[in-house]
């Protein structure tokens, strides 16, 4: 069985355009993103799935530099284009991360997918029912099930929402919810990166623990910025998609 991690990428974000590049220590985001997830030990491959965009070249220079593969295509329909992601490198079971994810904790990717090979379900996630901060999100699946969904629903916000269609037909497929244990219950900290704020906090997290280890945990963070309120007000206004 192939574990593909996915990270869906692109640089037209209409909130803040080329966010994934955006650059700290001399690196782009998504280099963080990136060996974090090369450090999860399940991970067979991991497949950067983005765009037929001029704008998003950058993004193949960058996925050929770090020696991972690449998959090019549509920019509206996220599904199609994280089923054909993963079929290009063979995927049995997916991973499905977003690029807005830099500072994701590689032991909470390892335990989702320890979770769904433990378990005969459908999806496994841990941000569908919120608990973990904003930005640890890991779904796990196998890509026969995404297939199935995808021949299923021509809704434009299921082909927009990778696993929307997943997760709102309990009776066609099973689901375990990954719940975060209480020292990492945490759910309205912001550790994604959508707007500037997001990006001027990522920063400050970034340059404090990569003094010694840009594999920090989601554990440091959460010990780190329970004694800033300065540092957790700096993306607190925020608005994140799926907000009410």
């Amino acid at each position: 069985m192939k574990v593909v991690a996915t990270i869906e990428a692109r640089m037209t974000s209409s909130r803040l355009p080329g966010k994934v590049m955006m650059p700290v220590l001399g690196k782009p985001m998504l280099y963080y993103l990136v060996e974090r997830l090369k450090s999860v030990q399940s991970i067979d491959e991991i497949v950067l799935a983005t765009t037929l965009n001029k704008t998003d070249d950058k993004l193949i220079e960058f996925a050929i530099s770090e020696n991972i593969s690449y998959f090019r295509g549509s920019e509206d329909d996220v599904m199609l284009r994280v089923v054909e992601a993963a079929d290009s490198v063979g995927a049995d079971i997916v991973v499905e991360i977003t690029g807005d994810c830099p500072i994701i904790d590689p032991q909470i990717v390892e335990q989702t997918i320890l979770m769904y090979m433990a378990n005969n379900v459908d999806y496994v996630s841990n941000g569908h029912i919120r608990s973990y901060p904003d930005g640890m999100d890991t779904q796990v699946f196998a890509l026969n099930i995404l297939k199935k969904s995808l021949s299923m629903t021509d809704e434009l916000l299921d082909h927009e929402h990778v696993t929307l269609h997943i997760r709102d037909n309990p009776k066609l497929f099973t689901k375990i919810n990954f719940i975060a244990p209480p020292e990492l219950n945490w759910p309205e900290l912001g550790l994604t990166l959508d707007e500037r704020h997001d990006y001027n906090l990522l920063k400050i997290i970034i340059e404090h623990f990569s003094q010694k280890s840009i594999l920090f945990s989601c554990l440091d963070v959460v010990r780190f910025l329970r004694n800033r309120p300065d540092l957790v007000a700096i993306n607190n206004n925020v608005h994140r998609k799926g907000d009410s």
